[in-house]
């Protein structure tokens, strides 16, 4: 029994000193860990501050320092160049505006925020119309996926935008600014390539590239300035102090609420951006997982509108009810998804639509060549007529001028012969009006005589000629003159 007891204390003992030892483990561990992560003991408030001030000043140099890195930043924008883009935002002054507006919430200090809201506003106007006037007149303005990847910002971007500003406003306390830091930093949330995307978005018209840019650019701005207010508040950096107490109170309540307002929509940003990269990344899941890797389906192309929760895709060649009816229901199991519409080769309908349309189009420009055609016809047919009736009439003056025209040769040689004292016959038509209206045609012969003969005698033949003429050539107004 004794044996027992002492066995049972030894248990006992032992239990007692294991959790001796698992206490003081976790007391050495707690105390290593404190001392790894503690950072207030190395902080500099007066230094931090009058640091964080400096930087604030946007006049002079600095203002000529942000119009050459945002050109810079523009180039390398342009020439889809990641390295002249880094280059850029080494040289930005962008940061110390937004530094300025975290600090002063923090510590109470309104001129300072004053001055720090100015200078940014400031420094974004001037970004935007350096980047704009850049991209206005430069001839090339190509959509480069550097241009592109500032426009859609995700979740991401506010991780990196949060964390980023925790590691510059903790290397700005250190005793000893830690430039690296500060570079790294500046690289990492990239203040200054938005504002050139939204430059250039206002320069090619597109304000779907201007707002994308512009919310990336407040993302980063908004929760690096949070960053800030949150590390200064942990330090506990002193509040300032104003001599009027209800001055000092109305400024507390002030930069409280100002506060109040920074975090509100860094929240709903952060809320947001959350929802649609949520919303992306099971979209891609879901395209890789039901369609992609289904052989019996080829995927044309595809759109995501999360404004109206739809899903458009569109497949080569018909798609079947129950394949329609599966790819609708496994939509449903992937979360953020299940309240969207599936559209499936939404086109079709309006494909088979325009197709009638333009069959019917054709069948009435048919029907109107057709009657073109006719009129066409039916003119030609009044063309061959007046044609067929013009060559008649041409046959007929033909006709008639052969009926009228006098076989001179023969009638000469014959008058000759019968009158052998003429020397010489002319014959022409005379035209003779005598009402001055109508026009007559009256045929007209000279006859020369042999000199030698009298006036009497040529008389005589005259008449004989002329009765002879009229008779062989069937006219009745004949003329003979000498």
């Amino acid at each position: 029994m004794e044996e027992k007891l002492n066995n049972e204390e030894s248990v006992e003992q032992s239990k007692q000193a294991i959790q001796e030892d698992a206490k003081g483990l976790w007391q050495h561990s707690k105390k290593f860990l404190l001392e790894l992560l503690d950072f207030r003991h190395d902080t500099d408030q007066t230094a931090t501050i009058e640091a964080i001030k400096g930087d604030i000043a946007f006049k002079g140099a600095t203002a000529w320092i942000l119009i050459c890195s945002i050109f810079v930043a523009s180039i390398g924008l342009n020439a889809n160049s990641t390295a002249v883009v880094i280059g850029a935002m080494l040289i930005s002054p962008l940061m110390g505006p937004i530094l300025g507006i975290g600090m002063s919430i923090a510590i109470n200090d309104i001129d300072t925020l004053k001055k720090s809201l100015i200078n940014l506003a400031t420094m974004i106007v001037l970004s935007l119309l350096t980047a704009f006037l850049f991209f206005f007149l430069f001839p090339l303005r190509e959509e480069t996926s550097e241009l592109l990847g500032r426009v859609n910002p995700d979740i991401r971007d506010v991780l990196i935008a949060f964390f980023g500003g925790l590691a510059l406003i903790i290397a700005r306390t250190k005793k000893g600014t830690i430039a690296s830091v500060i570079f790294g930093v500046a690289i990492a949330t990239a203040l200054m390539p938005p504002l050139c995307t939204a430059g250039y978005g206002l320069a090619i018209g597109k304000f779907e590239y201007f707002f994308g840019a512009m919310y990336l650019f407040t993302i980063n701005a908004i929760f690096i300035a949070l960053a800030t207010f949150l590390v200064l508040k942990l330090l506990g950096f002193t509040m300032i102090r104003y001599v009027n107490s209800a001055k000092r109170k109305r400024i507390a309540r002030l930069a409280s609420f100002i506060a109040v307002l920074v975090m509100i929509p860094a929240m709903f940003t952060f809320l947001n951006v959350y929802r649609e990269s949520v919303i992306n990344a099971n979209y891609t899941k879901f395209l890789k997982e039901k369609i992609l890797s289904n052989k019996d389906l080829w995927l044309q192309r595809e759109k995501l509108d999360v404004k109206d929760k739809k899903i458009s895709l569109f497949f080569n060649g018909d798609v079947d009810d129950a394949t329609e009816t599966f790819l609708r229901n496994e939509l449903k199991t992937y979360a953020k998804l299940d309240s969207y519409d599936l559209l499936i080769n939404e086109n079709k309908a309006r494909s088979v639509d325009r197709v009638v349309d333009a069959y019917d189009r054709a069948i009435a420009e048919l029907d109107e060549k057709d009657n073109i055609i006719k009129g066409l016809q039916k003119e030609i047919e009044e063309l061959k007529l007046t044609i067929t009736n013009l060559n008649k009439r041409i046959e007929q003056d033909a006709t008639d001028r052969d009926k009228s025209t006098i076989p001179f040769s023969s009638i000469m040689k014959e008058a000759k012969i019968r009158y052998n004292d003429i020397t010489s016959i002319s014959f022409s038509k005379m035209l003779v009006s005598k009402d001055f209206i109508k026009i007559d045609t009256i045929p007209e012969m000279i006859v020369t005589w042999n000199k030698k003969l009298p006036d009497s005698v040529v008389v005589k033949k005259e008449k004989e000629l002329k009765s002879w003429l009229q008779k062989e050539l069937s006219i009745t107004n004949l003329v003979i003159k000498k």
